[in-house]
């Protein structure tokens, strides 16, 4: 369920850290994680994400796998809600969702939400639904720019995110099937999730900026969810 968020004045934070021994998932380094949940005025919620490599060179990419149903919990699938994704291009992926290590266009693809349509609007041409990393216009540049703007008109919520990262997973839940909230059963398609991110396997592939963390350059990851109506 969206967020409905009263404050104007007031910011509420809250910090969560952690530190990664290396021997978690065979990563190579220990890894101090520091993530905030910050709750603005005017409807927004801010996470960011920081990482310092506390002794050798590690690979980082922390994303917020939160999945977002603006109509409602309750309110069935996102396939009618309307998306823009500020996106030219992606990074396609082989049958087992590998990256491939291309950047391709999205034009005359499913993968085109450079205008505003529905999430539904052709999603039947691909296996199960979407499951893809956008490379954002303007990735070059870790400053803040626009992400993503999902809009659902009946309730006439809108989200917009603004993140500091060069790309976003648009993940349609295609396998979703959980009971929820008040005994509800989430089917596929129940809800969205948009993770600002690096790009996904950029290790394997020399040519996709990296996502390796050395010791003394710290990791910084900024999302802005904006909140509104229409």
């Amino acid at each position: 369920m969206v967020l409905s968020l009263a404050l104007t004045l007031l910011i509420t934070a809250l910090m969560v850290n952690k530190v990664r021994i290396h021997i978690f998932s065979g990563f190579p380094g220990d890894l101090l994680v520091r993530t905030s949940y910050t709750l603005l005025g005017d409807n927004q919620v801010c996470i960011t994400m920081k990482a310092e490599a506390l002794n050798k060179a590690t690979p980082v990419n922390l994303v917020n796998h939160a999945f977002w149903n603006l109509g409602g919990h309750n309110s069935g699938d996102i396939l009618s809600e309307k998306i823009q994704i500020f996106a030219s291009h992606y990074t396609p992926t082989d049958s087992k969702l590998i990256p491939t290590g291309e950047i391709v266009t999205v034009k005359e693809t499913p993968y085109d939400f450079l205008t505003a349509r529905t999430v539904g609007s052709r999603i039947n041409e691909l296996p199960k639904g979407y499951d893809i990393n956008y490379a954002l216009d303007g990735s070059g540049s870790r400053k803040l720019k626009k992400a993503a703007i999902v809009h659902d008109e009946k309730s006439g919520r809108v989200m917009e995110i603004v993140t500091n990262q060069p790309g976003v997973q648009f993940f349609t839940s295609n396998t979703l099937n959980v009971k929820g909230k008040g005994g509800f059963m989430y089917k596929p398609h129940g809800g969205l999730c948009l993770e600002t991110q690096g790009f996904p396997d950029s290790v394997n592939h020399p040519n996709i900026p990296s996502q390796i963390l050395n010791p003394g350059k710290p990791y910084n990851h900024i999302m802005l969810f904006k909140f509104s109506t229409l």
